[in-house]
């Protein structure tokens, strides 16, 4: 009897230290951080680290094979003269973004502030400045949220389980180090991290799959036991409005406060990333690149333009998302001029229409085939982003209608209210070349 009961305490020890077993219950603070979360609907995306040096985005080191000595002479060559945390900042609150994610450490293992718990920092650079410091205090001045992007795989460390993972193979490691220490290694840093540079309005966590099978794979489970129930522990005593999520490319794990959509909208899987379900109860991110890198790509000019954006922004809204927008700044710190001019007019489109996307909710009927409805308080806005055969049937309304017009002006919108829902007539309407947005006042 004893032996089992052994055997029952050993599994249930193991089911919770892979984070399928544990329990949390947030904070009320955090229940109001998500709720200001979903509310921001905006927010920029910041690669940036020695990557960019290479002009080869973010994965040059694995892409390459180049081994941790000589990808460690890269911090030699750090010295980004140009860089402005203020235009940075302003730059992003002028483009109608709410909050910024930025990386702190990315797959390489560079760690972009004054960190006690590794050598490979931006401290021993020849710029010699904590650039998380700069951009956290920034953040704070201008009332932008910062959140922090953290790797959980090292293409450098040899305690990172290199051996087991999908990735970083060819870095020449050969010494099999002790996972316990790298998992304390990430711990330090963290405390760092939500300890020294004010509140922090989440956590990023990127690179779990590494330990995993390939998206898609019918077993998905890791190789390795990443203490998630700790780690997330002592993120929420640290800072309990720290909101954390994980982009694993699976259904959220108890202790994550939101689940984000990489390259996909929620409900979408054209990047072949996302077989997971939206939630239903966590706040929802998705995040996409202005070109097609994230970190600097000095060859890829692949730009989208502002309307699909636009239209990014407006189907996250619709599908009650968040929309994480990136930049990959050049290696001087620099923000080149084609993301810089494209984020001046989605501002503008943002400063005229905003109304409509900022503390909105969605999923008030599913997407449709000409756009998306949110919703706020009485008011539901119609976003007819596709020329469509008329009449359009919306549902989902609550209340009786008591005004229906073209949002920003007074030409009303012809209207039919039953039990089927409400019929839109677009007769003598003009479409809008980028949003046709209908306002409607419910009493």
């Amino acid at each position: 009897m004893k032996m089992r009961i052994l055997i029952i305490c050993l599994f249930t020890a193991m089911a919770i230290s892979n984070g399928n077993a544990q329990t949390y219950t947030p904070t009320p603070a955090n229940i109001q951080a998500r709720s200001e979360f979903q509310d921001a609907k905006f927010g920029l995306f910041i690669h940036w680290g020695v990557f960019s040096i290479l002009g080869d985005a973010e994965w040059a080191m694995n892409n390459q094979n180049i081994h941790v000595k000589d990808y460690t002479r890269l911090e030699h060559f750090f010295y980004p003269t140009e860089f402005d945390a203020h235009q940075w900042v302003s730059m992003a609150k002028n483009a109608g973004m709410k909050y910024i994610t930025l990386i702190t450490r990315h797959h390489d293992g560079f760690s972009m502030w004054d960190t006690k718990y590794s050598d490979f920092n931006i401290m021993n650079t020849p710029y010699k400045k904590d650039v998380v410091k700069m951009i956290a205090d920034e953040c704070h001045k201008q009332n932008i949220k910062l959140f922090l992007y953290y790797s959980l795989l090292d293409w450098r460390r040899d305690d990172y389980s290199w051996w087991t993972g999908r990735t970083g193979q060819g870095t020449g490691r050969t010494v099999h180090g002790n996972w316990n220490d790298y998992i304390k290694f990430m711990e330090n840093q963290l405390t760092e991290l939500l300890t020294n540079y004010g509140e922090i309005a989440g956590v990023w966590f990127d690179g779990y799959w590494d330990q995993t099978a390939p998206e898609g794979a019918k077993d998905r489970t890791p190789k390795v036991d990443w203490h998630l129930p700790e780690i997330y522990a002592l993120i929420h005593k640290l800072q309990p409005r720290c909101l954390i999520g994980n982009n694993h490319h699976l259904t959220p794990f108890p202790g994550e406060d939101f689940q984000m959509f990489e390259r996909d909208l929620p409900g979408e899987n054209k990047s072949g990333l996302s077989f997971q379900k939206a939630s239903d109860k966590l706040p929802l991110e998705t995040c996409e690149t202005m070109n097609g890198s994230w970190g600097f790509n000095i060859k890829d000019d692949d730009y989208k333009p502002v309307n699909q954006l636009i239209h990014y922004i407006v189907n996250a809204a619709g599908r009650n998302a968040n929309f994480l927008l990136n930049v990959g700044p050049m290696p001087n710190g620099k923000i080149q001029n084609e993301f810089v001019d494209t984020l001046k007019e989605v501002g503008k489109w943002m400063q005229q229409y905003g109304e409509s996307i900022y503390g909105t909710r969605g999923n008030i009927m599913p997407p449709q085939h000409w756009g998306v409805v949110t919703a706020k308080n009485k008011t539901v806005y119609v976003h007819i982003l596709k020329d469509s055969s008329q009449p359009i049937l919306i549902s989902g309304i609550q209340g009786k209608v008591k005004s229906c017009q073209l949002m920003g002006t007074d030409k009303k919108v012809k209207y039919k209210q039953d039990k089927n829902g409400l019929t839109l007539n677009l007769d003598g309407i003009k479409l809008n070349n980028v949003d046709t947005i209908i306002e409607i006042e419910t009493k």
